[in-house]
């Protein structure tokens, strides 16, 4: 179960990096295709991951919901949080959320990390940091914190939520400190 969302979370993590970036359709479809990426080690609920990019190297974290809401009723597909670092385009430590369904137009995603809240800018399936000077706030939060909650509205109108577990994201974060 956890290749098969670590497979889709790749592919999520290289579409959501050119959205990300900012990157042309042009500019995306002339890329040189990624390396496949390499497990550096799995720290309890979180992974560290890293593999090479014509940008250079990327490394990442990334942890699957331990609890999704509504529990039935909906396919929510496979979700994700992640953060990344991307040396070669000055990016480091950038909180992404991934979610298995379309988001609504225009709408935001709240993360609340024990009584911390963070506000996230939509686009198709993934959600950044609205105020990106907020991102090291929020990945400092992730470090001391005891839990993480991602509410989102699918496309379709439907209230979602996710907690995840926090336990080894510090480690694995400090795992891909040295990205390079």
């Amino acid at each position: 179960m956890f290749v098969k969302s670590f497979a889709i979370a790749l592919s999520l993590v290289l579409a959501g990096t050119g959205i990300a970036s900012a990157q042309t359709k042009k500019q995306t479809q002339a890329a040189a295709a990624p390396a496949a990426p390499s497990r550096i080690q799995q720290f309890d609920a979180w992974g560290a991951y890293s593999y090479q990019s014509a940008g250079g190297k990327v490394c990442y974290v990334l942890s699957v919901p331990t609890a999704k809401t509504p529990a039935t009723g909906i396919d929510h597909g496979d979700n994700f949080f992640i953060v990344s670092q991307r040396p070669g385009q000055n990016i480091s430590y950038e909180p992404q959320a991934m979610m298995g369904y379309p988001l609504k137009d225009n709408s935001k995603v709240n993360v609340v990390i024990d009584n911390k809240s963070f506000v996230m800018f939509t686009k198709d399936k993934a959600a950044w940091v609205e105020n990106a000077a907020q991102e090291p706030a929020l990945v400092a939060a992730l470090k001391s914190g005891h839990s993480l909650k991602v509410s989102a509205t699918s496309k379709k109108g439907t209230a979602t939520s996710y907690t995840y577990s926090l336990k080894g994201v510090s480690a694995a974060l400090k795992q891909i400190e040295n990205c390079k």
